[in-house]
């Protein structure tokens, strides 16, 4: 668990969905300024903030695959997507008064900085908000196993998997089963046997083998996010074990 020690630095994974708001396509500029703002609380009590953005709101790689395009050239534009989500939440940081840097696993030079590690560390250690974009670089990759794989190399406490219009892990969708149980606490390997779907599954067996915990909270609840960063008890816990 956390040293109180140490400065508190953490990944929040945001989902392309999450930037549409109510619209059905793209970013709703309103809901990248309330994330801004939210971010900004806590990183003005001096949480080291990292944020890697999916891509969902504009292109779903899968999807496009399953229709038939080639899952390569589909996961390669849903990487693109990603950095425009990116460059969104970046202006809305910068117009908050939060420096921000977009770090990119695809080369772009003109918009964003390539992603190297100690880089982006150095850039959280200063107090600017990384926002990593293009995934892993990698087709066949989700922005989930680039969140975990992230976390793990920029030392993070906590993953923060901000779900949209979901406030935790449930035993089933709590959208098609009112009897869904919500969870306060549950290990990764429950979460990973009972295919609960907080993540997929490579990531989660990356968080698990590594002992990274992940809190899963709704984004869509003003505030949230602020709450999330400070270590509030919001959502559910996953971790290596099932109670705290």
């Amino acid at each position: 668990m956390t040293d109180p020690a140490k400065t508190r630095r953490v990944l929040l994974k945001v989902s392309g969905e999450a930037l549409m708001g109510e619209a059905p396509f793209g970013i709703d500029p309103s809901i990248a300024v309330r994330m801004a703002q939210e971010v900004q609380e806590a990183h003005l009590q001096g949480i080291q903030v990292g944020i890697v953005v999916g891509g969902g709101n504009i292109w779903r790689g899968l999807s496009a695959s399953a229709s038939g395009m080639d899952r390569a050239t589909a996961d390669y534009m849903g990487m693109v997507a990603t950095v425009l989500n990116g460059l969104a939440l970046q202006d809305a940081l910068e117009n908050e008064g939060v420096q921000s840097r977009v770090m990119t696993a695809i080369a772009m030079h003109e918009v964003a900085e390539p992603y190297i590690r100690r880089r982006a560390i150095r850039h959280m250690e200063k107090g600017r908000v990384v926002i990593l974009v293009a995934g892993t670089g990698n087709p066949y990759f989700t922005t989930d196993t680039a969140a975990a794989l992230r976390a793990l190399e920029l030392d993070v406490d906590m993953v923060l998997m901000a779900k949209n219009k979901v406030d935790g892990v449930y035993s089933a969708d709590p959208h098609t089963n009112p009897d869904a149980t919500r969870y306060d606490y549950i290990t990764h390997q429950q979460a990973l046997e009972r295919n609960l779907k907080v993540m997929d599954a490579s990531a989660m067996a990356l968080c698990r083998d590594n002992d990274l915990p992940i809190l899963v909270f709704d984004v869509s609840t003003r505030g949230a996010i602020t709450r999330a960063l400070l270590g509030d008890s919001i959502g559910t816990l996953v971790s290596s074990t099932s109670s705290q």
